[in-house]
């Protein structure tokens, strides 16, 4: 079978869904107000609430959201067969991650912009806030750490994506200075910084006096350095450290100097790169070798498929965005149906094309199958084929495979920076939040609270794991990111529900998903807490049964509780909406 077929299949789904469905929730649903007053306006400050045009907000939400799970959650699912992957990512799509992160986005507006976890307080009470806040900022945590990993692996793994990356910086605070020092318009600008850094891509990828390799600066692969840590080792020390100094500062400036400008260009690189892999793709007409279902699989996808592709079909991590930074600088509801619908459809063809990059990179089924010959050995090779698939199929329209990677890893690392970016300002709000909440005032100052945010993250990511030395530890509890995600996912629908069913609306369309990616959720999680980490299992980890036991708990304790407030026995005040 052609991979055409499946990119054919997906785009009519993915068209209908936002065509109708998502009209219908807009329409009779959220029922958007074009002259509702959005936060952006009503508290505009320059810092976090800034009317922003759609594109360009469209821009940062999409690229916020998206980083590198929407890629490397289908590529290790795909060890199940490229069948369940592909259902899951384009009805997961059109009928969950759609209306949730649009109605995260509606409920955050129609609420000064506040956040899901201060919005679970006045919708369910104060006790379940908290434990909400617990799981938001454990996720936010384990975000932080692994895309922080991702882009640390990358930049050593592909030295020539260096400097390309590091271009778009001062390239996206001139342009943000331009937009709105100038009043100018940044379209033309994001394009020509677009070129700009893959202009430099290029170079790179054939000069290596420009490829910013610290291994071999280190001395090379084997090499030892300070402490005793190999060149490997040194060079992703440094490298997490320069990311930590950037993500304190970016996640501290106001969204237009450098937030919103990078995001817009990332956004064209979206556009680019999907174009790029989807002519390739039409180019090269590859086959998929890869199984249609995987029936000697190690585990069974059964529910463990919906938790490992999340971005890209359902995840918690959007609601934060939808509701911590995308809904402060909404210029007018109506345009939140492009805003959060439309976001998840970008991530739904990401993750879509991520899929057939890996089906039909491999020329044989059995090269496939000794590649994903189980579950642990799908979840090492996951990004690295996907890099690889792509560049393939980008070859496919002449670009030279050495080329092709770079600008594949360029891509994926820009994405992971933007969520990084916007995860560290997320935690940092929640940081503040909690300090508001048990009167810690330091905590509630922006930079301390960045701190604290910048500095657990890099701990996280730093620990050493083994004989390598640093660069694992940021894995050490990624275990629990699927189901934490997914339970946070949702919990949010949940108080989507309730807000409808307060204002006398049908909430079905939210309530249905909910149901199903909580059952799936749970079981996934009680199966893993309760049969691979428990102390009496073999194989048991003490600190993910922790951390998952712990969160089990709250999680019950906070559906108890919202499922009192759905059957309104609770009746905290929320705005009513017309």
């Amino acid at each position: 079978m052609s991979g055409i077929w499946l990119a054919v299949v997906g785009g009519l789904v993915f068209f209908l869904g936002y065509r109708y469905y998502s009209k219908f929730i807009a329409e009779k649903i959220y029922r958007l107000d074009p002259n509702y007053v959005t936060p952006a306006h009503k508290y505009k400050d320059g810092v976090d609430f800034v009317p922003t045009n759609k594109f360009v907000l469209w821009g940062h939400h999409f690229t916020s959201v998206a980083g590198a799970a929407p890629i490397v959650g289908p590529a290790i699912a795909v060890y199940w067969g490229w069948l369940p992957a592909v259902l899951w990512v384009l009805l997961g799509t059109v009928f969950a991650a759609g209306v949730h992160d649009f109605g995260t986005l509606v409920l955050s507006v129609r609420n000064k912009g506040q956040s899901i976890g201060t919005l679970a307080s006045k919708l369910i009470g104060q006790k379940a806030k908290v434990l909400f806040l617990f799981i938001i900022l454990l996720l936010v945590l384990m975000v932080n750490a692994v895309f922080a990993w991702v882009i640390a692996n990358l930049f050593i793994s592909f030295p020539a994506s260096v400097l390309s990356v590091f271009i778009q910086i001062p390239l996206a605070v001139w342009i943000g200075y331009s937009v709105y020092k100038k009043q100018g318009n940044m379209l033309l600008p994001s394009i020509v910084a677009l070129a700009v850094m893959y202009l430099a891509a290029i170079v790179a990828s054939y000069v290596p006096a420009l490829q910013i390799d610290l291994v071999r600066y280190f001395g090379g692969e084997g090499a030892t350095t300070l402490f005793g840590l190999n060149a490997t080792s040194m060079a992703f020390f440094v490298w997490i450290v320069v990311l930590m100094v950037y993500v304190y500062i970016a996640s501290t400036l106001p969204v237009w100097k450098l937030l919103q400008p990078r995001d817009y260009i990332n956004s064209h690189q979206l556009i680019v790169g999907l174009g790029l892999l989807y002519l390739g793709l039409l180019f090269t007409n590859p086959e998929i070798t890869a199984p249609v279902t995987n029936a000697s699989a190690d585990t069974s996808w059964f529910p463990l498929l919906f938790i490992t592709i999340a971005c890209g079909a359902i995840s918690g991590f959007h609601g934060l965005v939808s509701s911590g930074t995308t809904s402060k600088q909404l210029n007018n509801e109506t345009e939140a149906r492009f805003v959060g619908y439309l976001g998840s459809v970008g991530e739904g063809a990401l993750a879509l094309v991520a899929i057939i990059a890996v089906v039909t990179f491999f020329p044989t089924a059995g090269e496939f199958t000794a590649t994903y010959s189980g579950f642990a050995e799908a979840s090492n090779a996951g990004l690295g084929v996907f890099i690889q698939g792509a560049g393939q199929l980008a070859s496919g329209l002449g670009i030279p495979a050495s080329v092709a990677a770079t600008i594949v890893s360029v891509i994926v690392v820009s994405f992971a920076a933007t969520t990084l970016d916007s995860s560290v300002r997320l935690m940092r709000y929640i940081i503040a939040e909690l300090g508001m909440e048990y009167k810690v005032t330091p905590l509630t100052k922006t930079h301390v609270a960045t701190t604290v945010a910048v500095v657990s993250s890099a701990a996280l990511t730093l620990i050493p794991q083994g004989p390598k030395g640093f660069g694992s530890g940021g894995y050490l509890l990624w275990p629990l990111f699927g189901t934490s995600n997914q339970l946070l996912a949702g919990i949010s629908l949940l108080l989507v529900s309730i807000w409808l069913k307060r204002q006398g609306r049908n909430y079905m369309p939210t309530i249905i998903p909910m149901v199903f990616l909580m059952f799936m959720t749970l079981w996934a999680m009680i199966v893993q807490v309760w049969t691979e980490w428990a102390p009496w299992n073999d194989g048991s980890d003490w600190m993910l049964f922790s951390f998952g036991a712990i969160i089990l708990v709250f999680t019950f304790w906070i559906l108890l509780t919202a499922a009192s407030a759905l059957t309104g026995k609770n009746n905290d005040s929320i705005e009513k909406s017309a």
